[in-house]
C-alpha cells in the first residue's frame, strides 16, 4: 500500500485549504488503495476571512487546527513527518497555499516559504518520489524547486503563469480536466478550481492527477 501525504494548509478556499479539492484528493487516493498521511504546519493563518461575505474579519485561527476539519482530525503537524514516511506527497490549492504556506499572494516571485513547507517538498523531490500539485499550490513548488526548472500549470491565468516564469519554473496552459506532468522532476499538477467551474469538472482533472501521482510512486 502506497503511503502518500495530503499537505493542508487551513479549511476554505479564500484562506485555507480548498475543502472540494481536498475531499476529492483523498476520496480518489482511498479508491485506489492508498494510506494517507495529512499534515500542516503549526502556525497562525495569515489571516481569517468570512467566507459568506468574503471579508477578512478580526479572528486569528491555527492552520493545524482548521486543516484537522478537513482531516475529522487524522493529522499531524509537518515537521514530525519524514519523507522515509511517504511514497507521494500532493497538495490542494486554495488561498492557504499562497498565504499560509506562502505569501506569494502578496508577494508574487519574491515569495518565501515556509521553512517546514519547503524542507519538505525538497526532501521528497531529492528523493525522487513524486509531488501532486492542485490549482494554486503549483506556485509554491515552483518557488521551492526553483533551481530545477519545473513544469508545472495553474490553467491559464497570465498574471500566476508569468509569477512562475519569473520564479524559474515553466507553465503549460492546461484544461480543468486535464494535468500536467514533469517526468524530470516528477511533479503533476492540476488547474482545478483555478479555472473551474464545478465539482465534477475539477474532480475529473484531480482524479487523473491522483492516479499518475500513484503510477509514478
Amino acid at each position: 500500500m502506497k503511503n502518500v501525504g495530503v499537505l493542508l494548509s487551513g479549511c476554505g478556499v479564500y484562506d485555507g485549504s480548498e475543502i472540494h479539492e481536498t475531499v476529492i484528493t483523498l476520496l480518489t487516493l482511498e479508491r485506489n488503495g492508498a494510506s494517507t498521511v495529512c499534515m500542516a504546519p503549526d502556525i497562525a493563518q495569515h489571516h481569517v476571512v468570512n467566507h459568506f461575505t468574503g471579508q477578512p474579519t478580526e479572528e486569528s485561527r491555527n492552520v493545524l487546527v482548521e486543516s484537522a476539519r478537513i482531516a475529522r482530525g487524522e493529522i499531524t503537524d509537518i515537521k514530525h513527518v519524514r519523507t522515509a514516511d511517504l511514497d507521494a506527497l500532493i497538495i490542494p490549492g486554495g488561498f492557504g497555499a499562497a498565504k499560509n504556506f506562502s505569501d506569494f499572494a502578496i508577494k508574487g516571485k519574491d515569495t518565501e516559504v515556509h521553512p517546514e513547507v519547503r524542507r519538505l517538498i525538497t526532501e521528497i523531490a531529492d528523493a525522487k518520489k513524486p509531488i501532486g500539485a492542485i490549482c494554486i499550490s503549483p506556485a509554491v513548488v515552483a518557488k521551492i524547486l526553483e533551481d530545477r526548472h519545473p513544469q508545472v500549470t495553474i490553467g491559464n491565468d497570465l498574471g500566476t503563469a508569468e509569477a512562475i516564469e519569473a520564479m524559474g519554473g515553466s507553465h503549460t496552459v492546461c484544461e480543468v480536466n486535464s494535468i500536467h506532468v514533469d517526468n524530470e522532476n516528477r511533479i503533476v499538477t492540476t488547474p482545478a478550481y483555478m479555472l473551474g467551474p464545478s465539482i465534477s469538472y475539477v474532480a475529473e482533472g484531480i482524479e487523473k492527477l491522483v492516479k499518475k501521482v500513484l503510477e509514478m510512486a
